[in-house]
């Protein structure tokens, strides 16, 4: 079966349609989960179920769409904060925080659905890869902020990974029905990163 979407809009009206018919997606997925179905998305649309598979052959093509729109959200709006904090170099716990608001920002809104979204979207061979691209990204920035404010103990790259994916996994599979605070996710990231060296630590070297 082909999840993917029938065709791409191009055309004004039809770019609105889809926009619609996503919205009511995400808002039905977000109260029934995968038991969702695409006449409950057409209804709540207020289109008609032909008008759906005029765009996309079944729900799950639908949460593919929804999937890709999230990582293309959280890759512009994290590269801004990584410019300007590249541009700033404002103290390490500050950084961390930086991102982390934007990171709760993104997932603040519908936390069901994007639990819903990272266990059953973004599987085919194309969009693992952009994912897979994308937590590198993520790794690479934590890991130039650790690095420069001389934090993350011996192996700054894996502390980056873990912090990394520590988030995902309490943004993806524990806070599933609760509202993400960047409070929280910093004081996650924080605990998992060693203290920054101190004169003597240099001096026992």
């Amino acid at each position: 079966m082909d999840d993917r979407p029938r065709k791409t809009p191009r055309q004004q009206r039809s770019r609105q349609t889809v926009d619609t018919l996503l919205e009511a997606a995400a808002q039905v997925f977000s109260r029934e989960g995968i038991t969702a179905t695409t006449n409950r998305i057409a209804e709540r649309a207020g289109l008609s179920i032909g008008t759906l598979y005029q765009y996309f052959p079944n729900k799950e093509a639908m949460l593919h769409a929804l999937a890709e729109r999230h990582l293309l959200d959280a890759g512009q709006q994290l590269g801004a904060v990584f410019a300007q904090l590249r541009a700033d170099e404002p103290p390490f716990d500050e950084s961390m925080r930086a991102i982390m608001v934007v990171v709760a920002d993104l997932h603040r809104e519908r936390p069901a659905l994007h639990a819903l979204l990272h266990r059953v979207a973004l599987r085919l061979p194309g969009e693992l890869a952009a994912m897979q691209a994308f937590e590198d990204h993520l790794v690479a920035e934590i890991e130039f902020h650790l690095r420069r404010c001389d934090r993350g103990g011996s192996d700054p790259l894996l502390t980056a990974r873990t912090v990394v994916h520590a988030v995902d996994a309490q943004v993806h599979r524990v806070l599933t029905r609760h509202s993400v605070r960047a409070e929280e996710l910093t004081a996650l990231a924080t605990a998992l990163i060693p203290a920054e060296s101190s004169p003597d630590d240099e001096s026992d070297r």
